[in-house]
């Protein structure tokens, strides 16, 4: 792997991902949202990741949860195209209100396999983390977490597996083992708990 230093512009995607996120919490502990980007952004540069992915692993949901297209221009004038580019790619498509969730995620998982292999280095690293984050949960809080989560534990079950057979084929590596690893815990862990 190439060592590099990480320059300015980290920092300046470092405190602007913190102040866009600063009043979001993840769903069930209450943990500052901005942990889910740094564990994130933190997968990105261990996987080989340069700076550019990894500040659009910073930025990754941005796009999703605070402000839209005006946040995408934002982030396209502060950071150039290309980390605008991999946000978008990162970004999933919004759910129709007449859309069934499982049809929504089909097309999620879409956009997944036809991403660029950064995306698809960032999308891994974010399921990842949210994976391993969802074993704690249910290892400490049990199935209270579920309604909090728009998908039954049985969706979210086959949401995960099906992003690892995703990676696997597209991304092999550390990070989709350990993703295949992590979504058959949680099958076992779901299947205990009932």
């Amino acid at each position: 792997m190439e060592q590099f230093v990480l320059t300015a512009r980290f920092d300046r995607a470092l405190q602007y991902a913190t102040d866009l996120h600063r009043h979001q919490y993840r769903k069930v502990n209450g943990v500052p949202y901005v942990s889910h980007l740094f564990s994130v952004a933190a997968l990105v540069l261990e996987d080989g990741g340069g700076e550019v992915e990894a500040i659009a692993a910073l930025l990754h949901d941005a796009v999703e949860d605070q402000g839209g297209e005006a946040t995408l221009t934002a982030i396209r004038t502060q950071f150039g195209a290309t980390v605008a580019t991999l946000v978008q790619g990162c970004t999933a498509p919004p759910r129709s209100p007449n859309q069934l969730w499982r049809n929504h995620k089909l097309g999620y998982l879409q956009q997944m396999r036809q991403a660029s292999p950064a995306v698809q280095r960032i999308l891994l690293a974010d399921k990842l983390h949210n994976g391993r984050c969802l074993l704690r949960n249910l290892h400490e809080t049990g199935t209270a977490i579920w309604p909090v989560f728009s998908g039954s534990p049985a969706q979210v079950i086959w949401f995960y597996q099906q992003a690892t057979a995703c990676f696997l084929a597209a991304k092999p590596g550390w990070m989709a083992t350990e993703l295949a690893r992590v979504a058959r815990a949680l099958e076992v862990t779901v299947q205990r708990l009932g």
